[in-house]
């Protein structure tokens, strides 16, 4: 609830008013408010309620108000006493309490900000239009509380010279106050501070004659030696030229606090300049004042502003003309100012060398304008803001000024608009995110919703919508014209650098992609680019790194012509092959060989990408957007190329963790390619999205997928391709322990490789059909395959394959009871594998160094190589393998004593393997639970057994023998016979 009394009566909840319409409900509220938290007794109510007459009546009607009100207020907020009743609410619901608080932080902190900030609440007389002598009197109080602080405000701005500024709100102030003393004063001495002092005597002059009317008595002694002063010329006449800060400065705290350090620093001995830099709408002008208030009084002599039209819609002002205007605040008098330029340079110096002086020169065009107006005598201050990056100013002390913090743009548009952002944080954090930390934008965000109170922020949030810059406007002012105002300032190439900019489909993107999108050589576009950093329009967040702020790219798209489509070719064509780079050769072959061999547009751009690895990593999160671009391009092959080739990154290189990303890339790619109707695109991102679907445990889509994906290409007749799509298929199988079908698939594999006349695409095959052989028992035929499969790895230099195929060699080998120079094998294929991409093969590897280790009998190495195994294998996100791992260090720990902690990992690789339909994996782990439990709990071992042998005979592996003879020992057990002990 939200209670207002500065004012009309007012009350809301959750921004929506509250009607409470009935006079006399209106004057009962406005009575407890007035007392919040105290008990108003029923005779003072009756009589604010009717004066002097109530009628018998009275206290059942009173009775009847407070009923209704209760109705519309929260439960509780009105409490009956014996006496009478009282309100509560918290402290910040009601505006006066509110006042309150400002007022008395205004005060121990010296800060007129909280004092403009209190006033800022009034929108008007107190409780004006209720009809009550009580109301009316406490109302009255209030109003002259408000002309109390009105007054102290008045003097923190005189104090920091803004004489000007503060004539029209002190001339209503004494219109609505006409009596005040100190008001008039403060009134004369703004008057005559401007130079006004005909206009300031005639305020002394009304003022006495209303005293004289009204009460019969002469203004005090204190106005009375300001009317002499002012009559005698003495009164203090400092040049004070400021435009006047606002009330609502936020954040900056950092900022504000290094430049006043830097200013302290350079001491009376020499001039202190500051420059601050910043994007349109940063709030340079505001920091710089700020900092001149904070530190004016160090300047006692005067206080200058001028803005150099940098960037507007005037020409950049002439030094000399700028000089002239200086001058003339100075308070020299026109005749006196020299004509020529170097004249009135000297003047200026020799000006300034007699006073201690503050001048802001606000929004220059260079250094060069700039010149001739800078102080050199000590004692002097400049601050200068400008958007450009003014490089060659020597001596300054420059600040390019970043963009609000979320924290600090909340808590500016909360002093604009009110309690209403704070209610709802979730639409206010999307404001602030909307407005990029733009200090311009959420001021005139912020007076939308002061303007509209009505609206609460989610309304604001729709408005926005789309294209925020429409909204951000407010009479004439608003973000896009600042805008405008910068792009207008630039040379040619570097304006059609900034509207193909805003068509560039990511973020973040680097010199080559620059050039790429603009057509031009990688030197002539850094450039370019470098004169937008200069002037602010471009970002570089890290070393040859840009990006546009938010709202600019909104600004810069707008701006784009027809050349935009071919901007967008270029850009694409050189990530597809960007990302290329980041493969090893063996795999980048095989992408080119899938994509059609397409050659690429700028191979010098290609050549200056030093980091093809990083590259990508950095500009992961641009790649679904680079794919949403394509259909713009005329060339919709283009978003199954990037995702083709980011596929190899994402799946290699970040294993189970890029599995989500993968999958929606690819799914994108896939709906781009149906409405496109290109069905080697579709045949292509099928495969792929298979494994994204295999990694993420649903199989079943990821077989119906691959079945897509080779029908699609045996039609088109891509033999190769379908090969590879078939040798995908073995993988799936063998992963849901359908080891048949599995060497079924692998060899239609070799079959259609054969077809195709295409020995590349026999590595894969050769591996399924050896896994597929090795789970059902055949361990000479696996071993075979096996030995082909790593003939075909060293053929092609395929590390990860050399490696994987030397361990499971080993495996087999074990497996089939053939321990010697199993340790040789897993050495060689380790330090093969770490010169790879595959990082699975890494624990792959020391998963089987595990289960070697113990057949040896070496349980503590054993165990910690499993456990690095696990660790490998967990940063990846394998499921499939971490579930087969825990099994395996299961079994380890189980044979070293640990029965309990084997069963810890039996239980959660079952639960894993339920949960992504690995049978053969899940059947493992029932039986290692059984192994673990059959001493304690024959029944549940039994149970476990069971469930073991129904997936191992589904499968048609020879572990179902195995289990059989584990089943009889539990009934041997049963039936009090000793039971034989299987050896794993």
């Amino acid at each position: 609830m939200r209670y207002r009394i500065l004012g009309p009566l007012s009350v809301t909840a959750d921004g929506q008013q509250v009607a409470i319409t009935a006079g006399r409900d209106r004057v009962v509220l406005a009575m407890l408010l007035l007392n919040l938290g105290r008990v108003v007794d029923v005779p003072a109510l009756v009589e604010a309620l009717w004066a002097a007459d109530p009628p018998a009546t009275a206290r059942a009607q009173l009775q009847t108000c407070v009923s209704r009100l209760r109705r519309q207020l929260p439960a509780g907020a009105i409490a009956h006493d014996p006496a009478g009743y009282r309100l509560t609410c918290e402290p910040d619901e009601l505006d006066a309490s509110v006042f309150a608080r400002l007022v008395a932080e205004a005060k121990q902190e010296s800060d007129g900000t909280k004092l403009r900030r209190a006033l800022d609440l009034w929108r008007g007389e107190t409780l004006v239009g209720l009809d009550s002598q009580a109301v009316r009197a406490a109302a009255a109080a209030l109003d002259e509380r408000y002309a109390a602080v009105a007054e102290d405000w008045a003097e923190f701005e005189l104090d920091a010279g803004h004489d000007r500024d503060l004539i029209g709100e002190l001339h209503a102030l004494a219109e609505r106050f006409p009596l005040r003393e100190r008001l008039r004063g403060q009134l004369m001495r703004a008057l005559h501070g401007a130079g006004r002092t005909g206009d300031a005597l005639a305020e002394f002059r009304r003022l006495r004659a209303a005293l004289h009317e009204e009460l019969g008595i002469e203004p005090g002694r204190e106005l009375q030696d300001l009317h002499r002063r002012i009559l005698g010329g003495s009164d203090d006449q400092r040049v004070r030229s400021l435009p006047r800060t606002v009330g609502d400065f936020t954040g900056r705290e950092a900022i504000v606090a290094r430049l006043l350090e830097s200013i302290a620093a350079a001491g009376p001995q020499g001039p202190a300049m500051v420059v601050i830099d910043g994007m349109a709408g940063s709030g340079k002008t505001t920091l710089a004042l700020h900092v001149a208030a904070l530190a004016g009084a160090d300047y006692p002599d005067a206080h200058l502003f001028i803005d150099l039209h940098g960037h507007g819609e005037h020409e950049p002002a002439e030094p000399s003309a700028a000089l002239l205007t200086l001058l003339r605040q100075l308070g020299i008098p026109p005749d006196r100012i020299p004509a020529e330029a170097r004249d009135r340079v000297t003047m200026w110096r020799s000006e300034l060398a007699r006073r201690r002086v503050l001048v802001v020169l606000d929004n220059a065009h260079s250094s060069a304008q700039l010149a001739d107006l800078l102080p050199t005598s000590a004692g002097t201050l400049a601050l200068v803001t400008s958007r450009r990056r003014l490089v060659g100013l020597d001596g300054a002390d420059p600040e390019s000024l970043p963009l609000l913090t979320p924290a600090d743009a909340t808590a500016l548009l909360a002093r604009i608009a009110g309690d209403r952002v704070t209610a709802d944080p979730a639409a206010t954090a999307e404001v602030v995110r909307r407005c990029g930390g733009l200090p311009l934008a959420l001021r005139l965000a912020g007076a939308r919703l002061a303007h509209r109170p009505r609206w609460r922020v989610a309304d604001l949030v729709r408005r926005l919508g789309e294209s925020a810059l429409p909204e951000l406007a407010a009479e004439d002012r608003s973000v896009a014209s600042a805008f405008a105002l910068s792009y207008g300032q630039l040379a040619e190439p570097a304006k059609r650098m900034f509207r193909l900019l805003g068509v560039y489909p990511g973020v973040v993107l680097d010199g080559p992609a620059v050039a790429a999108l603009c057509g031009l050589p990688l030197d002539e576009a850094q450039d370019t680019v470098d004169d937008l950093i200069d002037v602010h329009l471009v970002e570089e967040p890290a070393p040859g790194w840009y990006r546009l702020h938010d709202l600019l790219r909104e600004f810069a798209a707008t701006l784009a012509g027809p050349d935009r489509r071919e901007a967008l070719i270029g850009v694409l064509d050189l990530q597809t092959h960007a990302v290329a780079l980041s493969m090893p050769e063996a795999y980048r072959d095989v992408l080119y060989r899938d994509l059609g061999s397409p050659v690429p547009l700028r191979p010098d751009l290609l050549a200056a990408i030093t980091d093809p690895v990083a590259r990508i990593e950095r500009q992961r999160t641009h790649l679904a957007a680079y794919i949403e671009a394509a259909p713009a391009t005329g060339r919709p092959e283009y978003a199954w190329w990037i995702a083709r080739a980011a596929w190899w990154h994402l799946y290699y290189r970040h294993g189970g963790h890029g599995a989500e990303e993968m999958r929606s890339l690819l799914e994108r790619a896939m709906s781009l390619m149906e409405v496109a109707g290109d069905r080697s695109g579709i045949a292509a991102i099928a495969n792929y999205l298979a494994s994204a679907y295999a990694r993420l445990g649903d199989a079943e889509r990821a077989l119906e997928l691959l079945r897509l994906s080779v029908r699609l290409r045996e039609e088109l007749g891509q033999r190769r391709a379908a090969a590879t799509g078939l040798g995908n298929l073995a993988g799936v199988y063998e992963a849901l322990g359908r080891f048949h079908e599995c060497i079924d698939a692998a060899r239609a594999a070799r079959r259609m490789s054969a077809l195709a006349g295409d020995r590349t695409r026999t590595r894969a095959p050769l591996s399924y059909l050896s896994e597929g052989y090795e789970r059902l028992g055949r361990y000479p035929e696996a071993l075979r395959y096996r030995r082909l499969s790593l003939l075909a790895a060293i053929e092609h230099q395929d590390h990860d394959l050399i490696a994987s195929s030397l361990m499971k060699i080993e495996r087999v080998r074990r497996l089939a009871g053939i321990t010697t120079h199993g340790h040789r094998y897993l050495t060689a294929a380790l330090r093969i594998a770490q010169r790879g991409a595959h990082l699975s093969v890494v624990s792959d590897i020391y998963n089987e160094m595990g289960n070697l280790l113990r057949t040896e009998g070496r349980y503590p190495e054993a165990m910690a190589a499993h456990e690095t195994a696990l660790t490998e294998v967990r940063r990846i996100s394998n499921r499939r393998d971490e579930v087969d791992w825990q099994v395996d260090y299961a079994a380890t720990r189980h044979a070293a004593g640990d029965a309990d902690g084997a069963l810890e990992l039996l239980e959660a690789a079952l639960a894993q393997a339920n949960a992504s339909r690995m049978r053969y994996s899940a059947a493992r782990a029932e039986e290692g639970i059984a192994e673990c439990v059959v001493g304690r709990d024959p029944e549940r071992a039994r149970r476990s057994w069971t469930a073991a042998r129904a997936t191992y005979r589904a499968l048609g592996v020879p572990e179902q023998f195995r289990v059989e003879l584990q089943l009889g020992g539990v009934d041997h057990l049963r039936s009090g016979e000793p039971r034989e002990t299987m050896v794993r």
